[in-house]
């Protein structure tokens, strides 16, 4: 007998339930983040845990053993990476999978509507999703500085790239919908790989483990609930193209970052977001997050 709570999240939908579930989400969002502060892309409940984790700092016991070969190499690696050690390389990607999120939502940030102008429900909950992804990047630079790492500095990527994620958001719904969603599907599955990781490269810094680790968790909440809220815009011709555009989109975002392969299983990592049901988070990021209703058994 399976013990399974979910369906996968390529699970089947009608139009109805889609509407039924967004009315649900707008109720989740409001109490999860709590008063969007537009001005500062910020929510009022997550800048008071942001605060919280500065207020109680985690350092280091052993400080990085060379972090000149963090800042030589976290904008762009010009060592050759199998010369960094784990924990550098380590943190040199996760800047830069932030890094990506943090252009990505700069460029959806200033064509979205503002919550004054927003028409839709869809529109409000995309403005406050927004603000999340903001709040994301903030914890990420909390996961650096824990590290004794206090100099990052957040800079654009090659023009090409800049152009691409700001063209990204203005694509129209029923093109951008699909890529969309599977860009939130492979950041639940890479922060579910990024945590494990924690417990090997981390062994020998428990308080720092699980900093980064709750850190992480207050990502992989949202992040996770982003990933039905971002199924919920498709319909069942937009989730078969979805399930195809795994694949194409894992490889083609992670080869940008030279570090996952060696710290990672790329391949594991696609089969993740291929089978992705919810079933393997931990129970305290899913009594947290949001499931769609007909992704539950």
């Amino acid at each position: 007998m399976s013990t399974a709570k979910y369906r996968s999240i390529f699970t089947a939908s009608t139009a109805q339930q889609r509407k039924e579930n967004f009315d649900d989400y707008w109720i989740f969002t409001q109490q999860h983040g709590g008063e969007l502060l537009e001005e500062e892309k910020d929510l009022l409940k997550k800048r008071a845990k942001l605060e919280f984790f500065q207020n109680n700092p985690v350092k280091l016991r052993t400080p990085l053993a060379n972090t000149d070969a963090f800042y030589r190499n976290y904008i762009t690696m010009v060592d050759d990476p199998k010369s960094l050690d784990r924990k550098t390389l380590m943190l040199t990607g996760i800047y830069k999978f932030a890094r990506h999120e943090w252009v990505g939502i700069k460029g959806a940030w200033a064509v979205a509507p503002s919550m004054a102008d927003s028409r839709t429900l869809q529109d409000k909950i995309s403005r406050v999703h927004l603000a999340e992804e903001f709040c994301h990047v903030r914890l990420f630079e909390e996961m650096l500085r824990t590290c004794g790492l206090d100099e990052v500095e957040w800079l654009p990527l090659s023009p090409w790239k800049e152009k691409v994620y700001e063209f990204f958001p203005k694509i129209p719904a029923f093109l951008l919908n699909a890529p969309a969603f599977v860009t939130e599907l492979m950041g639940v599955t890479f922060y579910s790989h990024l945590h494990h990781l924690f417990d090997d490269v981390l062994a020998d810094e428990p308080e720092v483990r699980d900093r980064l680790q709750a850190l992480l968790d207050e990502i992989t909440i949202d992040e996770a609930a982003h990933v039905g809220q971002r199924r919920n815009f498709i319909g069942a011709t937009g989730i078969k193209i979805s399930k195809w555009l795994v694949k194409p989109f894992y490889t083609m975002f992670f080869n940008d970052i030279p570090e996952i392969g060696l710290l990672f299983d790329l391949q594991q990592m696609m089969k993740d977001g291929e089978n992705f049901d919810f079933n393997e988070l931990p129970t305290h990021i899913v009594e947290r997050s949001w499931i769609p209703s007909y992704c539950k058994v």
